[in-house]
């Protein structure tokens, strides 16, 4: 995960005193929502065949690589060393590399052409979300694939959504208390430890932003999925809260390709394009 790309030493400090609990928390092939519905739908989108090459920014400890199939050619960046550490020792592929790197900055890496790129639930912890996607353009082939996955931006912002209880209707519903500005909320890592627990950042934004930044960076968008959970409850709630899984989602996924010609408007504008 990355954190913003304001200042070295911010970005040396977010994401990595909390490196041993992500890896722990996430484990080597992912917590379940990874497992049942983030990774699954990922592959789904990126459609990989083995001719493939896939550039994967803000990797954490690379539960994305140990998914893919091994023919593909597989590049990892992630700002956190001790993530990176981690995802090496799990590399046994000599088709595979990973790499600490700042991928708001330009990529140390040499390989261009990739022909396809991801996102995993990393670009909401990223302040500015544009230099992470110019340096995706700048590395994809033309036509090339990204696939971002997010926690849904209209429903999972955090300390500013939240579930309620209609009790006359027998209802879950989700409340929504800020939505159309962008926002910089810290993030408790391991609320076992009070103050004691580092802080992340999380940075909310608009699904119209998400729109805006793809199409600044030269990228035209395919598809939007909007991904619920599969858990399934039981006991005298289970009806309401089966109800609001299936009709609230917890994660937004983008497909979108890199344009190959230049766009030019009506007025002789080009606004994006490569």
């Amino acid at each position: 995960m990355n954190p913003p790309p304001t200042s070295v030493n911010r970005q040396n400090t977010s994401w990595q005193p909390v490196s041993k609990w992500y890896t722990k928390t996430v484990g080597e092939s992912g917590n379940y929502y990874h497992q049942h519905v983030v990774i699954p739908a990922v592959l789904r989108l990126l459609n990989l065949s083995e001719n493939s090459s896939l550039l994967d920014l803000a990797c954490g400890q690379g539960v994305l690589e140990r998914q893919i199939p091994p023919s593909v050619y597989y590049q990892g960046i992630d700002i956190s060393p001790s993530l990176i550490q981690y995802a090496k020792a799990q590399i046994h592929n000599p088709n595979h590399h990973v790499v600490v790197g700042n991928v708001t900055r330009p990529l140390p890496i040499a390989k261009t052409g990739f022909t396809h790129a991801a996102i995993v639930l990393a670009l909401q912890n990223i302040e500015e979300p544009e230099p992470i996607l110019k340096q995706v353009a700048e590395r994809l082939a033309p036509n090339g694939t990204l696939v971002l996955m997010l926690n849904h931006p209209a429903f999972r912002i955090p300390r500013q959504s939240s579930w309620g209880i209609d009790e006359k209707n027998k209802l879950q519903f989700r409340r929504v208390d800020h939505y159309l500005t962008p926002l910089k909320i810290p993030i408790t890592a391991e609320p076992s430890k009070g103050q004691r627990s580092a802080i992340v950042w999380s940075y909310h934004q608009p699904m119209s932003a998400y729109r805006a930044f793809l199409q600044k960076a030269g990228f035209v968008i395919e598809i939007i999925e909007e991904l619920g959970s599969d858990k399934v409850s039981v006991g005298k709630a289970a009806k309401m809260e089966n109800r609001s899984r299936v009709e609230f989602p917890l994660f937004m996924a983008i497909k979108a390709r890199k344009v190959s010609i230049t766009v030019v408007d009506v007025v002789g504008h080009i606004p994006f394009g490569s």
